[in-house]
């Protein structure tokens, strides 16, 4: 069996770490390299760096960050946030980045994806979808999550998947910052319908939580930012609890 993989997420505004409820209400949780580095110790098995200004202030990544963490850090991380085209991912990894994660200009040009996929390999390439229900339906939202499209959550992941994305990295956002529990539903419908790894993101707030996620939610990995950051699961302690229920993670 695989081990189901922990993933700490720093999204980052202006060269520091941040974070919201429902992507609004920002407050910062310190420098990204720093909580990188502490992590990496603590075991999280990966890290997901995302510039959440990048995309509606049209700022390119700054390759800085990418170095520093590529530098600092041993483990795999991803990096998103603003990334349009083949050449904005080729220089980030050519900067460090281990994968890139992309979303709006996945939406606004479905082509990217399968592009990426074909110059670097599907396991370079996440796709992130942010979501949540409009009408009684799950809706793709772009900008980080500013802006609402018609388009139906889970088509729009098989879409990506046979365009060639390695992974989607799922969002929920109406259960992102509340800490009561993933969107496990969703997640397992999500995880049974496609043949690559899903990571569940939103809502992490009790080891649990995480427990649920990587169980009934049959997720390959679990994400979490907040409870994290500010100190109220610790990732040693996490893995302790996860192996003792039974699931496979690295200790």
């Amino acid at each position: 069996m695989l081990a189901k993989r922990i993933i700490a997420c720093l999204d980052v505004k202006d060269g520091q770490t941040v974070k919201g409820v429902s992507f609004e209400n920002l407050r910062y949780a310190g420098d990204p390299v720093e909580l990188g580095r502490a992590y990496s110790q603590q075991g999280i098995d990966e890290l997901v760096y995302l510039d959440i200004t990048a995309t509606n202030e049209g700022r390119k990544q700054i390759y800085s960050l990418v170095e520093s963490v590529a530098t600092n850090l041993n483990i795999p991380f991803t990096i998103g946030g603003g990334i349009s085209s083949v050449e904005d991912a080729e220089n980030l990894l050519i900067h460090g980045a281990d994968k890139i994660s992309v979303n709006s200009a996945a939406v606004k040009n479905p082509q990217l994806v399968s592009d990426l996929a074909k110059k670097f390999g599907k396991q370079f390439v996440v796709v992130a979808i942010d979501a949540k229900t409009v009408d009684g339906l799950w809706k793709v939202h772009t900008h980080g999550g500013k802006r609402p499209t018609d388009i139906e959550l889970f088509a729009w992941a098989k879409q990506m998947e046979d365009r060639g994305a390695g992974e989607i990295l799922f969002t929920s956002m109406e259960h992102d910052g509340h800490q009561t529990g993933f969107a496990c539903k969703e997640i397992a419908k999500m995880s049974q319908m496609l043949s690559i790894p899903v990571v569940a993101s939103g809502g992490a707030g009790a080891m649990s939580h995480f427990k649920d996620v990587l169980t009934e939610g049959k997720a390959d990995a679990a994400l979490a930012a907040g409870v994290f950051h500010f100190g109220q699961i610790a990732v040693p302690e996490l893995k302790k609890y996860l192996a003792n229920e039974g699931v496979a993670v690295r200790i």
